[in-house]
């Protein structure tokens, strides 16, 4: 029996239900995987919390990694026994098996284990297209990114020392500002004891940074803008503290012709051939030392209320798992 977690209705972590099934064979385009390791997204508290609304019941997480057990009728570039991850739709990942369509599916490099090419699909893919494709940077480019400490901040910030830019992280407390400081920022600001627009313009000699990447939402917003420089971009692509509400153009984005983007990775990686160049780099970077991953937590699947309630409560410092 495979077991399975499902929402039928949205709330808080308790709405999350178990189920053991019998899985069916795979379609034609797809592949059983025995799961080895799931990835931990805060994208999935905003599934479960309705924030970003599904049809209902659904099945819940966009990431994983495993064994292929079983291959559909016209599946020719995978083989039963390949080693493989995959990241986006169809949603379903918290799951000990399941059918997954090869259109999103990656083979795993030797050297990289299945906890890692998990945590590393969707936090890594966003890296990927933040700094490549939604504001491609450039050495020396100095950038702002919030939630620096956080599973998708610590792959980011590595991954842009990495390119030559100057980094700066903030974080939400203390304990917080080593972690950032370890994987690759130059400068961190805890943005709950200081004003980090005005230490973000002191850092840059009141010119402001060219990107802000901001996985925070209402709690960064306005004092971001505020540390735009001219003709800058504001890139919003989480709401950690809150979704963004009533962005009033013409005080906000007019007064320094700013641009505005609220980039989806469904978008940014919607093609085999855009998979394949993302998992490419990333897996380069991963091979040559230049992202090192630390899983902060494993949990197992049983027990994805308890991960759920951690991630909401920003217990978790890092990339986490849960293990079916």
């Amino acid at each position: 029996m495979t077991l399975v977690v499902k929402i039928e209705k949205t709330g808080g972590p308790e709405v999350l239900k178990f189920e053991k099934i019998t899985l069916k064979k795979p379609e034609p385009d797809e592949v059983t995987i025995e799961q080895k390791a799931i990835g931990l997204n805060f994208i999935d508290t905003y599934h479960r919390s309705g924030l970003y609304p599904l049809n209902l019941p659904s099945g819940i997480g966009s990431e994983g990694a495993g064994i292929i057990k079983e291959v559909g009728s016209k599946v020719s570039n995978f083989s039963v026994g390949d080693n493989v991850a995959y990241a986006g739709a169809p949603l379903g990942s918290y799951s000990s098996l399941r059918n997954y369509p090869t259109k999103n599916l990656v083979k795993i490099p030797d050297g990289i284990d299945f906890s890692t090419a998990a945590t590393l699909m969707t936090k890594g893919l966003t890296a990927f297209y933040l700094l490549y494709k939604t504001f491609k940077v450039s050495a020396n480019d100095t950038i702002l990114f919030h939630a620096a400490a956080g599973g998708v901040g610590q792959i980011f910030c590595q991954w842009a020392k990495s390119l030559g830019c100057k980094v700066i992280g903030t974080v939400g407390n203390e304990e917080k500002i080593n972690i950032a400081k370890k994987n690759g920022c130059d400068f961190v600001i805890n943005y709950t004891k200081e004003d980090f627009a005005k230490k973000v313009l002191e850092i840059t000699k009141g010119i402001g940074v060219p990107v802000i990447y901001d996985g925070v939402g209402k709690d960064t917003f306005e004092k971001s803008i505020e540390c735009l420089q001219f003709m800058g971009m504001m890139v919003s692509f989480g709401n950690s503290s809150g979704p963004l509400s009533n962005i009033d153009v013409k005080k906000m984005i007019q007064p320094k012709s700013l641009f505005f983007t609220r980039p989806t990775m469904f978008h940014y990686l919607a093609s085999r051939e855009q998979i394949n160049e993302g998992t490419e780099k990333l897996f380069e970077r991963v091979k040559l030392g230049k992202i090192k991953i630390e899983i902060f937590k494993k949990y197992k699947l049983e027990n994805a209320i308890e991960a759920h309630k951690d991630l909401e409560s920003r217990k978790i410092i890092g990339p986490a798992v849960l293990i079916p």
